[in-house]
């Protein structure tokens, strides 16, 4: 018998010494032996613990084998619990399709043959074992499912966590650049203008420098210009996502030739910043794919704003991505995408067509549900 657990095995007969016959020929099984005499006794048994299996006397007083056996099928606890029929002459088949039918998986005639009570009886604890080592392994399983479910969402709020706390310091940063180097270079100009104005017509090497200085001064102030944006544009606080958007396209154009149809609403009201900076990072990761990967002449944006949803499309006409692209080990910017949509319970689709482009469709509710 495999399994450790010891199980519970109920005799019922109201007769002691059949009762004590029984505990004398299971004894050596090494099980716990549970006796009643009736079968009132047996239901009260059956109230308080498990059985793996039930030997029950046919004919008794009072509630008899078939009564017992169909009380205990009502119970939720044991209606699976298998019961051996005893009974001390052959029954008649009426009574055997009765007895069946209340639950009985077997008849057993008296006088016993020891051999064959044991056998019977050992298949059943055989299978009550089995039986509690699959609810074990079932229980192991769903903790394990469920630690895992935790560890997820404790590393999907901390990925979030990073994130915020990514966009918070990549804001400072951006309002520092823009704020005090754009100042501090608007200063530098001012001041060199003011000695480009003291110095006499004829210091024709000093004024070739300064205008050198000036141009150089221009260039550094749109590369500071050109970081803050990247880093955080100021359309999408200043004027909305659907502003953000069309600049983000029209410097991808200039940036890589590839030619950008936008469709966008004429405004974005309603999304608050956590959602602008979502969407607004999808698309900045889209362009970066078609820069990188589509092999596309054409980009086309659609972004639409309903009352509870913001929906934003790009479709492009490169080589399309394919399932294992989508799969492999190396689209951390795809699985970057599907992470912020997730913290709004939102929804990302991808789709390629080799030689048809891909479409990446974004749908976000405007509120928590």
């Amino acid at each position: 018998m495999s399994g450790s657990s010891v199980a519970s095995i109920l005799i019922v007969d109201d007769d002691r010494r059949n009762l004590m016959a029984l505990q004398e020929l299971l004894q050596g099984l090494g099980q716990n032996l549970v006796l009643a005499d009736s079968g009132e006794e047996a239901l009260r048994c059956v109230l308080k613990q498990e059985f793996a299996v039930i030997l029950l006397d046919v004919r008794m007083p009072g509630v008899d084998g078939f009564e017992t056996a169909r009380l205990i099928r009502e119970r939720q606890r044991s209606r699976h619990t298998p019961v051996i029929f005893v009974t001390a002459a052959p029954e008649d088949v009426g009574s055997m399709f009765r007895g069946y039918e209340v639950g009985a998986v077997d008849y057993i005639v008296k006088p016993l043959i020891p051999e064959v009570l044991k056998s019977k009886v050992s298949v059943f604890i055989e299978l009550y074992a089995k039986n509690a080592a699959l609810v074990r392994e079932i229980a192991e399983h769903e903790q394990t499912g469920e630690r895992l479910r935790e560890s997820e969402e404790n590393l999907r709020a901390l990925a979030v966590r990073m994130r915020s706390v990514r966009e918070d310091e990549q804001i400072r940063i951006a309002r520092e650049i823009h704020d005090e180097l754009g100042q501090a270079l608007t200063g530098l100009k001012m001041d060199l203008t003011w000695l480009s104005g003291k110095l006499p017509a004829d210091e024709k090497p000093l004024l070739k420098k300064i205008k050198s200085m000036f141009r150089l001064i221009d260039e550094t102030i749109r590369s500071v210009r050109k970081i803050a944006s990247g880093l955080r544009p100021d359309l999408l606080d200043e004027v909305g996502l659907a502003a953000a958007i069309g600049w983000q396209a029209r410097d991808f154009q200039l940036r890589t030739g590839i030619r950008c149809n936008v469709t966008l609403p004429p405004d974005s009201d309603g999304l608050d910043q956590e959602r602008s900076t979502a969407v607004f990072r999808i698309f900045q990761e889209v362009l970066t794919n078609v820069a990188r990967h589509a092999n596309a002449t054409r980009v086309d944006v659609f972004m639409r704003q309903d009352v509870d949803t913001l929906t934003l499309e790009v479709q492009d006409n490169g080589r399309g991505i394919t399932a294992a692209e989508m799969r492999g080990s190396k689209s951390l910017g795809l699985l970057g995408m599907r992470e912020r949509v997730l913290l709004f319970s939102g929804k990302l689709d991808i789709n390629g067509s080799r030689g048809r482009g891909t479409q990446v469709t974004v749908s976000l509710p405007l509120r928590s549900k």
